[in-house]
């Protein structure tokens, strides 16, 4: 069953033209410079040279690009909000999918390779940013890709490295929390490695999880330019309680588990 959103009846407000232009005139600027300028700097801390470097216990590459992606945030009006701690080490984190704007929001607190589906490799400047950051891509409906995805995974996993997911397999327009596929966590499974889901939460409340979601038919260029123009408002990430290996008994209880928890936070 299908758990609805805390706003299921919000709609996208109206924005008054003026206000929306006064944003686009402050933040299309902030917007060249940082990716002309800033995302070459963050990539020279990405480079085999810089490899061995970190800062504090995090290695100064992931410190890079979660700092390019917090930047990519504030660009955009969202004003970022942490509750709770992402595990450190190797972990899955789980987290229910609104928009293109999760990976960077989630990537601004933690560094994790992401599955993310096929197409977003072909997103002007963000799937390239994707395949920077570690995306695993995965075709959708096709077996042997997700096959493929899992060896990724649990590879990782093993390295001590974590991974992200969105259980859900795509967006749902900001209205709802759909099951979660079990089979995605076989990973953490085969690997003993604890999940942690992670609730987002748009605006106050999660008051505007359907504004920052895509419209019907809306496409992802739309969606970025529509969002570079709306109101600032909050991004709240939930880190919440993870599931620690053996807690509980199979991957599907897992799924059920990871999703419960993130149904609450939303509705809390």
């Amino acid at each position: 069953m299908n758990a609805p959103s805390p706003h299921a009846g919000a709609t996208a407000p109206t924005t008054a033209p003026a206000a929306r232009a006064l944003r686009y005139l402050v933040r299309v600027p902030l917007l060249l410079w940082h990716v002309v300028v800033d995302l070459p700097l963050t990539l020279i801390w990405t480079t085999p040279l810089t490899v061995g470097l970190r800062v504090g216990d995090e290695p100064i590459a992931n410190r890079a690009i979660r700092a390019w992606s917090a930047g990519l945030m504030w660009i955009f009006g969202f004003r970022l909000r942490r509750f709770g701690e992402p595990l450190p080490g190797a972990a899955m984190f789980v987290a229910n999918h609104v928009s293109w704007i999760d990976i960077e929001t989630l990537h601004s607190q933690r560094m994790m390779g992401f599955v993310a589906k096929r197409e977003i490799a072909s997103w002007p400047l963000v799937g390239w940013l994707a395949s920077r950051g570690e995306t695993i891509f995965h075709s959708r409906g096709s077996t042997e890709s997700l096959g493929g995805v899992l060896h990724t995974m649990l590879a990782r996993l093993r390295e001590g490295r974590s991974v992200g997911v969105f259980p859900e397999g795509g967006t749902r327009g900001g209205r709802e929390i759909g099951p979660f596929h079990a089979r995605i966590f076989l990973a953490a499974v085969e690997a003993g490695v604890p999940v942690q889901p992670v609730a987002l939460r748009y605006g106050e409340g999660g008051d505007a999880q359907q504004v920052v979601a895509f419209q019907p038919g809306e496409s992802f260029l739309a969606n970025f330019l529509r969002l570079l123009g709306e109101p600032a408002r909050l991004a709240e990430v939930h880190f919440l309680e993870p599931i620690l290996p053996g807690e509980a008994d199979g991957r599907r209880r897992i799924a059920e588990l990871a999703r419960a928890r993130i149904v609450e936070a939303m509705t809390s």
